[in-house]
């Protein structure tokens, strides 16, 4: 049996246990951190506001008072919420595993926030975005294949030559963090913009599809630094790279794609999570053959 003395359990001990749930349970890496950082932040605020070390010792009132002080310290009502998720997400781990008594977080409520709605780049967008990359023909595989297939851009940079089958016109992205395996098709934009980089890719021993001139792997964040100033070269203001993403989805589902049939394309877990796009689209009827539309 668990000890439910929590008198002893120090913030950075039960930090420490949630964490390691997150991970055997193969929750994304970006999650795992910031829920990490957001535990740590209400660590340091109860040390010093609040003389508590503990995470036994924190009452409902604790986490009220953090989220005015994070409130007085300018966070957007969004990051407060996200902020409260973790905090709840830790408390009940904590209350099932017994390691407290009781879980203050279960009243504490989320700071009401309008949620924006994805945003799809326009046709003249991602024409101007090909356009400004055109000389740059890795940029301009990476952007075809977030375009044309609604790849992840974590699942992009983990592709190695052997998940890429031009003659069959399909790329297999790995299982990736707590997302499944699956088998994509390209159109024949992807195709021609991914056989072009091919050709010029340097030499290397390096299996992963996308590297560096040195022949590394392209990481993310560089991939992602990249795309936002070719963003600002094509005069494309309030992008992300996973614009890209919400683009292909919503671009599909106006075309007719079939919702299930998407759904497994890109590799949403639930159905709900494509559904919410339904409302952004144009047209809302499913065909009855199912063809990936060419952005």
């Amino acid at each position: 049996m668990a000890d439910t003395d929590s008198s002893n359990l120090s913030f950075k001990d039960s930090l420490d246990k949630f964490l390691t749930f997150l991970k055997q349970n193969r929750r994304a890496h970006a999650t795992i951190l910031a829920y990490g950082k957001d535990v740590e932040q209400m660590e340091e605020y109860l040390a010093e506001r609040r003389n508590k070390s503990n995470a036994g010792e924190v009452t409902t009132e604790d986490i009220e008072q953090f989220k005015i002080h994070l409130k007085n310290q300018n966070y957007t009502a969004k990051s407060i919420s996200r902020k409260v998720n973790s905090i709840k997400s830790l408390f009940r781990f904590l209350k099932k595993q017994g390691l407290v008594s009781d879980n203050p977080a279960t009243l504490v409520s989320h700071p009401k926030y309008e949620i924006t709605p994805p945003r799809a780049l326009s046709k003249m967008e991602y024409r101007a975005l090909r356009d400004a990359c055109r000389d740059d023909l890795r940029l301009s595989a990476i952007i075809e294949l977030l375009l044309q297939t609604g790849t992840r851009i974590g699942e992009l940079a983990n592709l190695t030559i052997e998940d890429v089958d031009t003659a069959h016109k399909t790329i297999t992205v790995k299982a990736y963090e707590s997302h499944p395996e699956r088998i994509i098709p390209m159109n024949q934009a992807a195709v021609k913009a991914l056989s072009a980089y091919l050709k010029v890719r340097p030499k290397v021993r390096e299996t992963t599809l996308f590297v560096t001139k040195t022949g590394k792997p392209f990481l993310v964040r560089n991939i992602r630094t990249a795309i936002d100033r070719y963003y600002k070269l094509a005069g494309i203001a309030n992008a992300k790279v996973n614009d890209l993403r919400h683009t292909f989805i919503i671009q599909q589902l106006s075309a007719g794609v079939p919702l299930t049939y998407l759904s497994k394309i890109v590799g949403h877990k639930r159905i709900s999570t494509t559904e919410k796009y339904l409302k952004l689209v144009e047209t809302k009827l499913e065909k009855e053959t199912v063809k990936i539309e060419e952005l």
